[in-house]
């Protein structure tokens, strides 16, 4: 086997401090924020002179992890944010929840919007897609299965 785990999903942002309290608000813990530039960034990525202000978001669980960037340096050459889900490329990232009616109404405050509608897959989960600070796409999974047995 080659791969040891997932260490963490990258989502590069405009506002660092907005994109932190939502993600707090969803239950992550932020790790650690801080710069990042010199040779070997730049070496890894490809961009020269680099110039990133990074806060790594953890799960409760501790096994997954968010890292936010705000590019100050090369300027952020795309934007994909109001990509539907149906485009190419990364789209989401999703959580598992305790409550999706809870977590849509505190997130609510923050910004975020509900794509489609809440919807129910069997009797396993209640799904729904958000769009959270600067229309990044998140989705939201209730297991009911647990829930019921807890």
């Amino acid at each position: 086997m080659t791969v040891k785990r997932m260490d963490n999903v990258g989502i590069v942002v405009e506002d660092l401090d907005a994109a932190v309290e939502f993600f707090t608000e969803l239950g992550l813990e932020l790790e650690g924020r801080a710069p990042i530039e010199g040779p070997w960034a730049d070496g890894v990525t490809g961009l020269q002179n680099q110039r990133v202000e990074v806060a790594m978001m953890r799960t409760p669980d501790g096994h997954g992890r968010v890292e936010l960037s705000r590019f100050l340096a090369p300027p952020v050459v795309a934007d994909h944010r109001s990509a539907p889900v149906n485009a190419l490329g990364y789209l989401r990232v999703m959580f598992t929840v305790e409550d999706v009616d809870d977590t849509l109404a505190r997130l609510g405050k923050l910004g975020a919007e509900i794509v489609g509608e809440v919807m129910q897959y069997e009797d396993s989960y209640r799904l729904c897609y958000i769009r959270g600070p600067e229309g990044i796409l998140i989705g939201l999974a209730q297991e009911l299965k647990q829930q019921a047995s807890g």
